[in-house]
């Protein structure tokens, strides 16, 4: 069994309307989220609009970090400054609050500005728009799109007007309600949260890790609130469905891009295709990649975990002269190295999500994750499924797409296991476990619809097309043996 202790996430519900093929959704985030459904239905759409929201907003993962107002910290640090300068207050009230902006070790809340300003800043804050530009940037880079209009689901010949809410919480108290809302002819940001929530006191402006430096006027009345600090926050990843080929060409792709920045290749290119931001940042890690020191041992456990039980080797970081990384596999049992583009397509489908365990992802992060059944036997599928259980008890939000009625299954075995554990039953034998609380499957529809599978002792967290697509094979076999027998009796005149 995991000793690893459980992270806590928020809770984050993403809604969208007309987004894509999706027509309605409404999601919210586990620690362990899987997309399921027919192909086309708007399960990728969904996994990137999440790695999307989660780069506009800075972060989705840890409650003690997340706030939206982090990437704008200067823009909301002036907005105070000036309020501050306002103040007819004593200075020993504003210097207070200054000083409580450069403690690191705790984060910096509404709660610690008087009613006053916290009604004003409020105020101002809700009017401005400061995240509108930068979700929308999000959104046109990670999807590769012109105008965010692209997305709209077409009904008929009738374009609709698009709508993607983003509520952030805690236990029973909501901190953000952000909707977005874009038509062919504009696009608009609003921040619902009510100015009058008991919750809206504990809004974080700078997190535990951050400071600001103020200062009192001395000759004028300005406050001058400057010299920003962080610690860092939690990093985004996005294993794309591509993933095999870029593992296998990579070297190749970067001295492409390499020649055609040139201004000869320029002028050779001058229409130089585009990459969805997702991919981009996926080829970037990978063809910059560097083993790092300081990450988490569970993590490098995981990864090596993945390459003795599924891989059956090592995957390693060769230098090369073109100073791209060189990726080879170690076969257990045999010294010689083989590169990548030599190796089953299971090794280049895996080698990227080792790379990621070993070097970048640490507690806290969120891993989103296209089909990591893809190329594996029906077993390795199963063990695939304990590798992201393992990943949930490590504290990453996984978020995943799949096919695999194998991994589903091993999923729900892995959720009875907890259930076992709850009720105090002796499951040594048993290695690893999953709470119910901590999974949600979603299932996909060809009509846009996106509804929830809640887990079931008996079925699991399988969709029932799965069963009845298993059913009706059974069924077709029967019919065909039977048909067969009938077949070879008559042929001996029976």
């Amino acid at each position: 069994m995991s000793k690893i202790k459980d992270t806590q996430h928020p809770n984050v519900e993403i809604a969208v309307k007309n987004f894509g093929p999706i027509a309605e959704a409404s999601i919210d985030l586990r620690p362990l989220t899987m997309f399921v459904g027919p192909s086309n239905t708007g399960k990728t759409y969904f996994a990137t609009l999440i790695y999307a929201l989660h780069g506009a907003f800075n972060d989705l993962s840890d409650s003690s970090l997340f706030s939206p107002f982090v990437r704008h910290s200067s823009k909301v640090m002036n907005i105070l400054s000036q309020l501050l300068s306002e103040l007819t207050t004593p200075k020993e009230e504003t210097q207070e609050i200054l000083n409580k902006l450069e403690i690191i070790e705790r984060p910096f809340k509404m709660s610690d500005l008087s009613k006053e300003i916290r009604k004003k800043l409020g105020i101002l804050i809700k009017d401005t728009e400061l995240f509108g530009e930068e979700l929308q940037n999000e959104l046109i880079n990670c999807f590769d799109l012109n105008t965010i209009s692209e997305l709209i689901r077409l009904s008929g010949e009738q374009r609709n007007e698009i709508t993607v809410s983003l509520k952030i919480g805690e236990r029973n108290q909501e901190y953000w309600n952000i909707m977005m809302r874009a038509s062919e002819s504009e696009t608009n940001l609003h921040n619902l949260t009510s100015l009058d929530s008991p919750t809206y006191d504990d809004l974080v402006l700078l997190p535990e890790g951050w400071y600001a430096s103020g200062k009192l006027p001395v000759d004028d009345n300005r406050v001058r609130i400057s010299r920003f600090g962080t610690r860092g926050g939690h990093s985004r990843y996005y294993l794309p469905a591509a993933r095999s080929g870029i593992m296998q060409s990579h070297r190749i792709i970067a001295s492409s891009l390499v020649k055609r920045s040139t201004r000869v290749g320029l002028e050779q290119f001058p229409e130089v295709p585009t990459l969805s931001g997702a991919i981009a940042d996926f080829m970037e890690k990978i063809i910059l990649y560097e083993e790092k020191k300081g990450l988490r041992t569970a993590m490098k456990h995981l990864a090596k975990t993945l390459e003795t039980e599924i891989l059956a080797g090592q995957i390693l970081l060769k230098p090369s002269l073109s100073g791209y990384p060189d990726f080879r596999y170690l076969p257990q049992d045999i010294k010689e190295e083989i590169r990548l583009s030599q190796t089953s397509s299971m090794v280049s489908e895996l080698a990227p999500l080792v790379l990621y365990l070993r070097g970048l992802v640490n507690p806290g992060d969120t891993l989103i994750i296209e089909e990591p059944e893809a190329h594996l036997h029906p077993g390795a599928q199963a063990d695939m499924a304990v590798i992201l259980a393992r990943l949930v008890r490590a504290g990453v939000r996984v978020i995943i797409t799949t096919h695999s009625d194998w991994l589903l299954q091993e999923i729900g075995n892995l959720i009875r296991v907890g259930e076992l554990e709850k009720v105090g039953a002796d499951i040594r034998e048993l290695s690893d476990s999953l709470q119910k609380e901590q999974v949600g499957v979603w299932r996909f529809q060809k009509d846009g619809k996106v509804e929830e599978i809640a887990y079931d002792h008996i079925d699991g967290v399988e969709p029932m097309e799965y069963m009845d697509v298993a059913e009706d094979l059974y069924n077709r076999s029967a019919r065909l043996q039977n048909r067969l027998e009938e077949a070879k009796g008559a042929s001996k005149g029976e």
